[in-house]
């Protein structure tokens, strides 16, 4: 019989919108489905086997209000479930972040930051006695400069490949192109699971990729009428007077979540299937059904 372990990836987290949109789904589906809940296995009803729960990873870059994480928000994702965090280019826009992101040992920052760089960019973690290497990493087109990721990022792979089959990456970049290329280079290196995010839109192109699972963009969990999960007039604003007003996250009852669900073969680190999820929420009707 073959060994798995589910994977869910949550694509960017957009301020609080977004942040109680993912604990929403992490309870409901405690109650409802509770193989999706970290940190402990569940035993099925009708074999008497326990069935594997999943290894939830979110990226955090735009979890408080919209720009970078505080240390407050960083329990309260680990508090809802949460098992790693991943980042990308706003991950500095906190200044806190300095003081407790090397202690922070569920959140990772882009690994292709030069060397000295607070925080970790990888890390290998042990879920119920699995070991999954996890991945953060930053593009370079249209994006702000940082090291190449091809030789940084492939002795990484190997290095982590010495110790488990399991790898994921998390692709911060905004080019498509950039991805889809990055992410073939990755696959014939032996990862796992490779999740793009940044455009918080989701893409239909989920597939397996050389046994690996792979998503152009994971898209964003957050407020559902909005602009990539801010407010459409400040979004307006800026593209109409091209005055750099800032953006505010978008309020509203709807929300939605974006989501990936992956199965990988723990003795290979094969992916053997990969899911979206889309899901829209009227939070109005749930406090009625309430």
């Amino acid at each position: 019989m073959t060994n798995t372990i589910k994977i869910l990836f949550f694509g960017d987290i957009v301020g609080r919108p977004g942040r109680f949109a993912v604990r929403d789904f992490l309870a409901e589906n405690k109650k409802c489905h509770p193989e999706l809940v970290s940190g402990s296995q569940v035993q099925n009803d009708r074999t008497g086997e326990e069935s594997q729960n999943f290894f939830t990873i979110v990226n955090v870059e735009n979890a408080s209000h919209g720009f970078g994480l505080t240390e407050k928000n960083y329990n309260d994702l680990v508090e809802y479930g949460v098992d790693c965090m991943t980042s990308g280019n706003h991950i500095w826009d906190k200044k806190e972040i300095f003081n407790y992101v090397d202690d922070a040992e569920k959140l990772l920052r882009p690994f292709n930051y030069p060397d000295g760089t607070k925080g970790q960019g990888s890390r290998i973690f042990d879920f119920n006695g699995v070991k999954i290497g996890v991945i953060n990493v930053l593009g370079r087109v249209f994006m702000s400069p940082v090291e190449s990721q091809w030789t940084k990022v492939r002795d990484e792979i190997l290095r982590i490949k010495q110790i488990t089959p399991i790898i994921i990456i998390d692709f911060h970049a905004e080019a498509t192109a950039e991805k889809m290329c990055f992410a073939k280079f990755c696959s014939e290196l032996g990862v796992s699971a490779f999740f793009g995010t940044h455009t918080h839109i989701q893409t239909a192109d989920e597939r397996i990729i050389n046994n690996m699972a792979y998503i152009t963009d994971a898209g964003f969990c957050g407020t559902y009428e909005s602009v990539i999960g801010m407010d459409y007039n400040t979004s307006l604003n800026r593209f109409t007077t091209v005055i750099p007003e800032r953006y505010e996250v978008a309020q509203g009852d709807v929300v939605q979540i974006n989501a990936v669900e992956v199965e990988i073969d723990t003795d290979l680190g094969f992916a053997t299937s990969i899911k979206r999820i889309s899901m829209i929420e009227d939070k109005r009707n749930k406090e009625n059904e309430d």
